[in-house]
């Protein structure tokens, strides 16, 4: 482009123009179509005819191979770094994945699992520490209260109902099965928070949730309440209120995404707090006001993490699978952890959160699934025949349920692992109100 626009005197859009033609290689009518403009342009230079047709053979040369092979070196390097950075900074790799959202096929709850999974703390958004950036916090890393110990967490009661079938088809659980997602406050002793006890050992800074992952809160409000923290700590929501300017619609926003823990407790408490704050007049907009404090009772733990989806697309309470394994667990429905280590060609059945689907032009009609568990993930191969036959499942599912063939790559050290799907079955109704999404490509 710069030897266009210097030596033929081509303007910037002309050269942008020359760009796209390189970039466009595989199709037709693309570079040749600027021969006389590039030729004629450098003769009028003072550059010899053999000289300005040498260089343009250079730069059809380079549309034909250079342009792609460019393209496919500087995606190298990205991975390379991105990798490196992964691997030694995981704290400060995925707060900057997080700032960057939207961005490929990772939705900020799979990076923050994925984090946690390799011991990195994550620390929940907080108006007290928040800043409108996900930031890098001093200090060591500590156990989160969903992290206990599993040898001393007491044993509380998942209430999932269960099937009334036990030995039915897991594939196929009766419809009485698909009941809501909901549990009492607590934890299970046997599906800790993954990630968490592993990272009070980890050297890694703790990364704190920016306040740019409350839905629906502007970057102006954030600022306001940084600045006005700045000035000095919040004692209260209605303090916060008052000296950060924050309307009716910004405190809902914050309390739905339970970013007020530290000024009024636990969510309940924080929307009713919230919703008694109403703009006044501007003679009394600084004047506080002294009413009798009502207490609530805190929600379930499957009303919390539901609310954590819907109002920041992620929890670090415990994955949605664990409060419902002891259901998934009576229909053998394997978890990602159980078969990684599985031999080649086991008849498994699988389930999980559905994350991506993919359906590259070039597999001639195979879809790719990804499912996310509490354990980690599964792929999933799903051959064409299967998909026009299920193909309602395939699309539709949330919660997706995979009976199939588990292949292991023997040759690559066991590292190459996927389920090849053989009938599918949509579970979401068992997710209840919890709202997920994914990626689809398709």
């Amino acid at each position: 482009m710069q030897i266009a626009m210097l030596a033929a005197g081509f303007s910037a859009g002309e050269a942008d123009s020359l760009r796209r033609s390189m970039a466009a290689w595989k199709r037709k009518g693309g570079v040749h179509k600027f021969h006389e403009r590039i030729v004629g342009g450098m003769v009028e230079r003072g550059y010899t005819e053999a000289f300005a047709q040498g260089i343009f053979r250079q730069i059809e040369g380079f549309g034909e191979y250079g342009f792609p092979e460019s393209h496919a070196a500087s995606f190298a390097l990205l991975v390379w770094v991105s990798c490196w950075l992964k691997r030694h900074e995981p704290a400060a790799f995925l707060a900057a994945m997080l700032n960057s959202q939207p961005l490929g096929f990772y939705t900020p709850s799979q990076l923050v699992q994925d984090a946690r999974r390799h011991a990195v703390e994550v620390r929940p958004i907080d108006v007290s520490t928040s800043d409108w950036d996900c930031t890098l916090e001093e200090g060591a890393a500590v156990m989160g209260k969903m992290g206990s110990d599993p040898d001393s967490a007491p044993l509380a009661g998942n209430h999932i109902r269960p099937s009334s079938e036990s030995g039915s088809d897991p594939i196929s659980p009766p419809p009485e099965a698909s009941r809501t997602f909901t549990t009492k406050s607590g934890s299970d002793p046997h599906f800790p928070n993954q990630g968490q006890e592993a990272a009070s050992k980890a050297p890694h800074p703790p990364v704190r949730l920016g306040l740019r992952l409350v839905a629906t809160l502007s970057e102006a409000a954030a600022r306001r309440i940084m600045a006005a923290r700045a000035v000095r700590p919040f004692t209260s929501t209605e303090d916060l209120a008052l000296r950060a300017a924050l309307d009716a619609g910004e405190l809902k926003a914050l309390a739905a995404a339970d970013a007020l823990t530290a000024l009024s407790g636990h969510r309940r408490q924080q929307v009713w707090d919230a919703s008694a704050l109403h703009r006044a007049p501007e003679l009394l907009r600084e004047a506080p006001t002294f009413e009798a404090a009502l207490a609530l009772p805190e929600a379930g733990e499957g009303e919390a993490i539901a609310h954590d989806y819907a109002a920041t697309g992620l929890t670090l309470r415990r994955h949605p699978l664990a409060l419902l394994r002891p259901q998934l667990a009576r229909w053998r429905l394997r978890t990602a952890a159980q078969l990684r280590d599985l031999p080649d060609g086991c008849a498994v059945r699988a389930c999980g959160i559905v994350t991506v689907r993919q359906q590259p032009g070039t597999a001639k009609g195979v879809t790719f699934v990804t499912l996310e568990d509490e354990t980690g993930t599964v792929n999933v191969i799903v051959w064409k025949a299967l998909r026009e036959r299920q193909r309602r499942e395939l699309v539709r599912a949330r919660l997706l349920a995979v009976q199939g063939t588990w292949q292991r790559d023997v040759e690559s050290g066991g590292e190459v692992r996927h389920l090849i799907a053989n009938r599918l079955r949509d579970l979401t109704p068992l997710l209840g109100e919890l709202v997920t999404g994914s990626r689809d490509f398709r």
